[in-house]
């Protein structure tokens, strides 16, 4: 796997993720705190553990000693939310311009560095699709997140 495989993994990642967030907005107030919850967690825990372990795995990759948290502070918003994925983003291109190919293919514990990354999206994944059944139970699906729909919507086709 290559920066470019790579990049378009987290092109994808993003891509879905605004998905889910940009339906936020309609949901009952109620139904952000709690809602139906997936094992502990409701709609806002799962997103904001979502961030979270985005956060860790980007700061742990870039040999940070510091551990971001934010599922031990209370609820933001879901434009506060918004605006914290944002800001994560920034920071992930910004490393992400540091990075190189020789970097992606070193190894932590003997897992290769592109292996690191390509399970943070599929982390992701899992845990969208949890907020995605929730919100939709909501009356608020943020439509089909599939991979093949980003690629479609990347090359301008719509089938």
């Amino acid at each position: 796997m290559d920066l470019a495989d790579i990049r378009f993994l987290d092109a994808y990642d993003r891509w879905a993720t605004r998905r889910v967030l940009e339906v936020l907005g309609r949901l009952a107030e109620h139904d952000w705190p709690t809602g139906d919850p997936i094992g502990s967690r409701g709609i806002g825990d799962i997103l904001v553990h979502l961030l979270g372990a985005h956060q860790r795995w980007r700061h742990g990759l870039a040999g940070s000693e510091e551990v971001p948290r934010p599922e031990r502070e209370p609820l933001p918003t879901p434009a506060e939310l918004e605006a914290a994925f944002e800001a994560e983003w920034v920071a992930t291109d910004e490393w992400l311009d540091g990075m190189d190919e020789a970097w992606l293919s070193e190894a932590d514990d003997g897992i290769p560095r592109w292996q690191m990354l390509a399970h943070l999206v599929n982390h992701g994944t899992q845990h969208r699709s949890e907020a995605a059944a929730l919100l939709t139970a909501a009356g608020h699906s943020p439509g089909d997140l599939d991979m093949i729909f980003f690629s479609q919507e990347l090359a301008g086709s719509s089938g």
